[in-house]
């Protein structure tokens, strides 16, 4: 085995306190995520971009965007990917994130129900709000994908390419000599759906009055982009461990032509109204 691969033995903590107690990259990841979101809609109410109140940008709807990601994507990860198989034996495992994860999918479903919630509570347009959250949404997804990578979890299928990176755990047990390199699609996924797609939201969401004119167009978007990217990404992508394919697709890439099908119905609708600023 060539030994020219630069091997993930970096650590999931940035400050640990003891063994399992500490600060995570992947718990930073999240702060981040959501900073950048409060920072955006902030700006979008500022400029006279979105109907959202400024002063109620932190303390609701970052607050509902919060609850959302958090519990839908706990709670996706528990469902879609298995784990509620295992409740007779573990009823309590899907309180312990640290164990399960996030599944980014179930994570969309939660922010959904969250917003729908705040729509009617602020009595704005619900496509309205979908469509200023989705333009930030890409940043979460960039410091999660990152967080995956510190964390050397989620790694690609087994390659030999000059940037290809040994992730001990993927073969726990085994000499590091003989762990197989893999595509860092970790990294993969940031740039693409992250990067990328924040890129092109943040173009359209400044640089087109798509979102006063046509409500619910730029989160279609976002769906339908996301489900492109995430079905190619899962090409690079080890399938989860013990978790079955469904009709020959592994579990994102199934997952996300739901995603798509919402993303097809938001883009082709048409408005009743354009939104007022």
């Amino acid at each position: 085995m060539p030994t020219r691969y630069w091997v993930d033995d970096l650590s999931p903590y940035l400050v640990q306190f003891s063994e399992h107690i500490g600060i995570r990259w992947y718990g930073l990841s999240y702060l981040a995520g959501f900073l950048v979101a409060g920072w955006l809609f902030g700006r979008y109410a500022r400029r006279g971009r979105t109907t959202i109140p400024a002063d109620d940008v932190w303390n609701g709807l970052l607050l509902a965007l919060m609850a959302g990601v958090m519990i839908g994507g706990r709670v996706g990860s528990y469902f879609l990917y298995g784990a509620w198989r295992n409740f007779r034996n573990d009823p309590i495992e899907i309180l312990r994130p640290w164990e399960g994860g996030m599944a980014s999918h179930g994570g969309f479903v939660g922010v959904a129900l969250a917003l729908w919630w705040y729509a009617r509570w602020r009595r704005i347009t619900f496509v309205h709000i979908g469509d200023v959250v989705a333009s930030t949404v890409p940043a979460g997804l960039f410091f999660g994908r990152l967080a995956n990578f510190i964390n050397g979890e989620l790694w690609g299928r087994v390659t030999y390419v000059k940037w290809a990176v040994i992730f001990p755990r993927s073969m726990p047990n085994t000499p590091l000599e003989r762990v197989f390199p893999r595509h860092p699609s970790q990294l993969y996924e940031a740039a693409l759906e992250g990067l990328l797609l924040l890129a092109y939201l943040q173009w359209r969401f400044w640089k087109t009055d798509v979102v006063r004119t046509r409500p619910g167009r730029l989160a279609g978007e976002f769906l339908i982009g996301y489900a492109l990217v995430r079905a190619f990404g899962e090409q690079f992508r080890e399938p989860d461990a013990g978790v079955s394919l469904i009709f020959g697709l592994t579990r994102g890439t199934f997952y996300s032509i739901f995603l798509f099908m919402a993303g097809l119905i938001l883009w082709l609708r048409r408005p009743a109204a354009p939104v007022s600023e």
